[in-house]
C-alpha cells in the first residue's frame, strides 16, 4: 500500500513538473510572439487612423474609435501604387521561373552526373557564399550598365536567376534519392532529362515548393539592386517604390497614408507564408537531411 501510494505521489508531481514547464514555455512563447506580432498591429492601426488624429496624439493610443480607409484610397491614387505591384509581379514571377530552371538543371548535374572534377567543381561552387554580398553588387552594376541594361526588366532579372544556397539545398534532396532508380532508369533507355522530370522532381517536390515560395519572398522583398539599376518610376518595384512614396507621394509627416500603403505591399507575402509555412519548414528540413 505503501508502494503505490509512494508512486502515486512521484507521479503527481511529475505530471504537476510538467504542468509548470508547459505553461512556462507558453508564457514565454505569448510574450514573444507579442514582440513579434506588436509591429504588424501597429502599422495596420496607423492605416487606419486619420491624419489628423494621428498627429494630435500627444501620447500613443493603442486603439481607435474612429477608423478610416481613406488612407488606402491614397495609396493607390496619390502615387501609381498599381504600377509597382505590376512590376513587382513580372520581376517575381520570371525571375523565380528562370532560377528554378537554373537551380534543378544545376543541382541535378552535381548530384548525379558523373564527369570529371564534379567534387572540385562544386567545392568551388559553394566558396562563392563566401563572397561578400556587397561585392557581388558592384560586380553586377558595372556590367549590366556596360551592357546597357539599365532601367530595363532584363537588367533587373539577370543577377537574380541563380542561388548557391538553393542549389546546394536542392542538390543535397537529389542526392537522397536512391542510385537504384536512376541506374534502372538508364537500363530502360530512359533519358536524364526524362528522369529528372518523371522520377527525381516529383519526389522532391516538397523542397522545390519551399525555395519557389523563398525565391518569391526574396523577389518581393528586393530593395538594393532595383533602388541601384533603376531610376526610371516606370520600373520601380513595390519595396522602392516606398522611398517614392515617402519623397513625392505623401510626404514624410504623413505616416498613416504610408502605413497603408505599407500594409497593402505587406499583405501578400504574410498571406503566402500563413498558407505555406508548414510547407517551407518541411521543406528546409527535407533538404537538410540525409539518409
Amino acid at each position: 500500500m505503501d508502494k503505490h501510494t509512494d508512486y502515486a505521489k512521484l507521479e503527481r508531481a511529475a505530471r504537476t513538473r510538467k504542468a509548470l514547464a508547459s505553461i512556462a514555455v507558453y508564457a514565454l512563447l505569448t510574450v514573444w510572439a507579442v514582440i513579434v506580432l506588436f509591429p504588424f498591429y501597429w502599422m495596420l492601426l496607423s492605416s487606419v487612423k486619420s491624419y489628423s488624429a494621428y498627429n494630435s496624439e500627444y501620447i500613443p493610443q493603442f486603439f481607435t474609435l474612429a477608423p478610416t480607409l481613406q488612407n488606402y484610397v491614397d495609396a493607390f491614387t496619390a502615387v501609381p501604387l498599381a504600377r509597382y505591384f505590376a512590376n513587382t509581379l513580372i520581376f517575381t514571377v520570371v525571375t523565380t521561373l528562370l532560377m528554378l530552371a537554373v537551380t534543378v538543371l544545376a543541382a541535378f548535374a552535381f548530384a548525379r552526373l558523373n564527369f570529371r572534377g564534379r567534387n572540385l567543381a562544386f567545392v568551388a561552387f559553394l566558396s562563392l557564399m563566401m563572397i561578400p554580398n556587397e561585392l557581388v553588387i558592384i560586380t553586377n552594376f558595372v556590367t549590366i550598365t556596360n551592357l546597357d541594361l539599365r532601367n530595363t526588366f532584363l537588367g533587373l532579372i539577370l543577377p537574380s536567376v541563380t542561388s548557391v544556397f538553393y542549389i546546394y539545398l536542392l542538390k543535397e534532396n537529389f542526392a537522397q534519392v536512391p542510385d537504384e532508380l536512376y541506374y534502372a532508369a538508364k537500363v530502360d533507355n530512359t533519358s536524364d532529362l526524362k528522369y529528372l522530370m518523371k522520377v527525381m522532381i516529383p519526389i522532391c517536390k516538397p523542397t522545390l515548393v519551399t525555395i519557389t515560395i523563398l525565391k518569391v519572398i526574396e523577389c518581393w522583398n528586393s530593395y538594393v539592386w532595383p533602388r541601384l539599376i533603376t531610376d526610371d518610376q516606370a520600373y520601380f518595384l513595390v519595396s522602392n517604390g516606398i522611398q517614392e512614396i515617402r519623397e513625392n507621394g505623401f510626404g514624410r509627416e504623413n505616416v498613416p497614408a504610408m502605413m497603408a500603403a505599407v500594409v497593402v505591399i505587406s499583405v501578400p507575402l504574410i498571406v503566402l507564408f500563413l498558407i505555406f509555412h508548414k510547407k517551407i519548414m518541411a521543406g528546409v528540413a527535407r533538404g537538410g537531411t540525409k539518409g
